[in-house]
């Protein structure tokens, strides 16, 4: 079934090259680079960034928890997946970090209650607890290439081959007994992470170095 393409509402530079992660807190869009692995809180009205320091390791997704993010981090040399702390104007704790399961994950949501953790290739979410013990597992028919969680549902940036445009925004409902799974619109360009800010998404056009606003589609 072919569903309609997002609406862009803006386009803005990105702080710093290559933007990967991001997440939106009520007031700022956070916003970890690929390239400089640095945090950055954007003020999405005035478009000024604040640089919050650098991250200890690859900042490939992230979450807010609260009054603080969960963000996954690809720890040198092998890139290896930890989900880490960050307290906004306080930085890292050593405390809560703990590895990813399988030694991979991108991106994160967090519902209130449970943290969860995507795998791109493997089509999964995960939940898990404080110390990374695996609890549900749903499983997807793309792979996953954003998230954020909204009023108890997942909201996905998705595709099925990351060398095309072909990608979507996905909605999974899994409350009820089986999980419920819809394409709602096309993103058509090579979009990383998700935010949503109660009215609008976020996402990252990666390879332009652009942040991208997009209208929620009537289905949300």
């Amino acid at each position: 079934m072919s569903v309609p393409d997002i609406v862009e509402l803006q386009r803005l530079p990105s702080p710093a090259p290559l933007p990967q992660s991001l997440g939106f807190d009520g007031e700022s869009l956070w916003m970890g680079s690929r390239d400089t692995r640095r945090m950055y809180a954007i003020d999405p009205l005035t478009w000024s960034a604040r640089d919050e320091g650098e991250a200890p390791g690859t900042p490939w997704g992230l979450t807010v928890a609260g009054d603080e993010l969960r963000v996954m981090c690809g720890e040198a040399p092998d890139d290896n997946r930890f989900v880490r702390r960050f307290i906004p104007g306080r930085g890292w704790p050593s405390s809560g970090r703990f590895a990813s399961p399988d030694d991979t994950g991108s991106y994160l949501g967090f519902d209130g209650d449970r943290l969860y953790i995507t795998q791109w290739y493997r089509k999964r979410i995960l939940s898990v607890d404080d110390t990374g013990k695996v609890g549900t597992t749903i499983a997807l028919p793309h792979e996953i290439c954003g998230c954020v969680i909204y009023e108890g549902r997942f909201f996905l940036v998705t595709t099925d081959d990351e060398t095309t445009d072909d990608y979507w925004l996905t909605r999974v409902d899994a409350r009820g007994p089986a999980p419920v799974i819809t394409d709602l619109a096309r993103i058509g360009f090579a979009a990383r992470s998700l935010a949503f800010d109660g009215e609008r998404f976020w996402t990252n056009h990666r390879e332009r170095n652009e942040i991208v606003a997009f209208a929620a589609p009537v289905e949300i």
